[in-house]
């Protein structure tokens, strides 16, 4: 799975949850730019060689073919499922649920399709390669601490609180002062949430970084596979109830956010879903 297709379908798999309200429209141009793709954000961290860029553009437009033709046509019925849920006002705290698990299906899947090509690739890595890859991450967790965590709290719940306004404007338009509130109070709830995602992020790259370590033994394969399929199984205790707790809240979120929503709202929401799903169904890889 490449990156910035990872970065689009993100949040159509992670947070089905939040009516595609946090999805990538850009579908396809995301299947289109195969020569920047990367699994997971490695490019972020790490400079591939020729040979080794040139294998992966070939191994990633073999993916995405399977991604598009095997994975897709199942987004197709969940987006029909979500713009009836929106019609039907349907948008519950059980529905989102449900929702949700779909797409942790769905990721699963494709973590484990991609495993033995991530594993492929990882392998030919040279000690300088994983060298250069850890000092990244450290320098990556340096620059989020100083971004969201080594702000005042109330900074960070104010930059939450404008992040997510931008992120439901172009699906809702114009918030009320009501459901502008209601965003503040979400931001609120969730306190010092920076702190505990960063921390999990890099107890999630220091187990990677081990990983790589044994990355010649023979059971690499599959203990990658269990980083990539069952991430949340090495989360941090803090974390575990620190992500619970945004998943409520986010539903709780919607859930008001759509009883508030105005006519013209529920409309433009409508219509924003029907052409995430156009875009999918337009997809050329779905029509070979």
């Amino acid at each position: 799975m490449s990156v910035r297709l990872f970065r689009c379908l993100r949040p159509v798999l992670l947070m089905l949850a939040s009516l595609v309200l946090l999805s990538c429209t850009r579908l396809d141009l995301a299947y289109r730019n195969l020569d920047v793709l990367v699994p997971w954000s490695l490019s972020d961290y790490l400079d591939m060689n020729r040979q080794q860029k040139n294998w992966l553009n070939q191994r990633v437009k073999e993916e995405l073919s399977w991604h598009c033709k095997t994975q897709l046509p199942g987004y197709l019925g969940w987006l029909d499922n979500i713009r009836q849920m929106v019609a039907s006002n349907q948008v519950t705290d059980q529905q989102l649920q449900a929702r949700t698990e779909e797409a942790r299906a769905a990721v699963s899947r494709v973590a484990e399709q991609i495993t033995p090509s991530a594993a492929q690739l990882l392998r030919g890595m040279d000690d300088e390669q994983v060298r250069e890859m850890r000092e990244n991450f450290a320098k990556d967790i340096e620059e989020r601490q100083a971004k969201y965590v080594k702000t005042p709290l109330a900074q960070q719940i104010a930059e939450r609180g404008e992040r997510m306004e931008k992120r439901l404007s172009p699906w809702f338009g114009g918030l009320s002062p009501q459901q502008k509130d209601r965003v503040a109070s979400w931001s609120a709830q969730l306190g010092e949430q920076n702190r505990a995602w960063i921390a999990n992020r890099a107890h999630w790259q220091a187990q990677f970084s081990n990983l790589m370590d044994q990355r010649h033994s023979d059971n690499f394969e599959p203990r990658l596979g269990e980083l990539l399929k069952d991430r949340d199984r090495f989360w941090t205790p803090e974390y575990r109830i620190a992500f619970a707790n945004t998943e409520q809240q986010l539903r709780s979120l919607l859930v008001d956010l759509m009883t508030q929503s105005s006519e013209q709202q529920r409309q433009q929401l409508d219509q924003r879903l029907g052409k995430v799903r156009r875009d999918f169904s337009e997809l050329k890889c779905l029509k070979s």
